[in-house]
């Protein structure tokens, strides 16, 4: 009797050691699974779509013996509600973490909601969202950039310029005349680029006279218009376009393009971003400068910071900000360093 009681005993705890070991695995397949739900604010945006792009890639790079990665993306249209249904439908796919890029930058509340509801962390990336809105749980964190840098880089190149080429200033007053393509209204980087670039551009002794601005949504088809509005009301006047990113910056070129001017009539004209188009047109002179917005290192840090949030990583490898913000460094590109620029960006 004594020895089937100790049989039973032994199988009773044989039963539980299989029973916890196969927990600890079940536990194990689901962190070595990274499952990414991304949403981002409209697709024709071309920087985001380029980042979008290196981020996948960058998710192969991630993959190892026991770690699986998979993502889904959508693209919310320009709607804030879009967008908020399409975290919930993410989550309902299985997504153990997401990455949003933000419709409305001061308006994240009900996705923070959802995703604390089912504990899936989020990665705004590109948009950031108000420092209040990010204290609302401590699971939030951003990638991106410091757009206060950028803009400063951008009136830097354009002061250099300036500078070194007296031909900017066509018609010899001693200022330089000039408009600003913004990218949304009330869009924090668009206020801190327009800001920053003419402060920059003041603090380097270039005497500025503004002529006018246009909002045009980070769009060249929209800045084309815009452009053409503006040189319609300042004819030659115009010797200096200050766009928020390079599409706008483009779209600049576009209206005075098809307005037939000829080069020696045109403005000279800076962009933001470093696109590949951006860079094309910067090796081609057509646009005067660039500020390169790092998005294979936004990349590989969203990648990293998505992996760690699932498998338990060391978030400190991350090299984090205040333990919830990365930012990436921009740099500028010139006519001089951009062959080298499109060498390293060739996918």
């Amino acid at each position: 009797m004594k020895m089937k009681k100790m049989l039973a005993s032994g199988l009773v705890l044989c039963i539980s050691i299989q029973l916890l070991c196969a927990c600890g695995k079940a536990e194990q397949n689901t962190a070595e699974k990274v499952h990414i739900g991304v949403t981002y604010y409209d697709q024709s945006d071309t920087f985001l779509g380029e980042l979008l792009t290196d981020f996948k890639e960058q998710l192969k790079k991630c993959e190892r013996d026991g770690l699986e990665t998979s993502v889904i993306i959508q693209d919310a249209g320009g709607s804030q509600k879009t967008q908020n249904d399409q975290v919930k439908e993410l989550i309902d796919a299985g997504c153990n973490v997401l990455c949003v890029n933000l419709v409305d930058r001061s308006d994240p509340s009900e996705i923070i909601d959802l995703a604390r509801e089912y504990d899936v962390p989020i990665i705004f990336f590109n948009r950031e969202p108000v420092a209040e809105d990010m204290m609302q749980w401590d699971k939030l964190y951003y990638v991106g950039a410091y757009a206060r840098q950028s803009g400063q880089m951008q009136g830097e190149l354009a002061a250099d310029l300036i500078k070194a080429d007296s031909r900017v200033d066509r018609n010899k007053d001693g200022r330089i005349q000039y408009v600003v393509l913004e990218g949304e209204p009330g869009h924090q980087d668009a206020i801190i680029r327009t800001e920053t670039a003419v402060e920059s551009l003041r603090e380097n002794g270039i005497v500025l006279e503004k002529k006018g601005y246009q909002i045009a949504n980070w769009n060249r088809a929209q800045a084309q218009n815009r452009m053409e509005q503006m040189i319609s009301q300042y004819k030659n006047d115009i010797e200096l376009v200050l766009a928020n990113n390079d599409d706008m910056a483009l779209g600049a070129l576009d209206a005075y393009k098809k307005l037939n001017y000829t080069e020696t009539n045109l403005p000279v004209v800076f962009g933001i971003d470093g696109t590949d188009v951006g860079l094309e047109a910067v090796a081609g002179q057509r646009l005067a400068g660039t500020v390169y917005n790092d998005k294979e290192g936004q990349a590989e840090a969203m990648a990293k910071l998505a992996e760690v949030l699932v498998t338990g990583g060391d978030i400190e490898e991350i090299g984090l900000t205040n333990e919830r913000y990365c930012y990436l460094p921009y740099f500028k590109v010139t006519i001089d360093n951009v062959e080298e620029v499109l060498e390293n960006n060739i996918r």
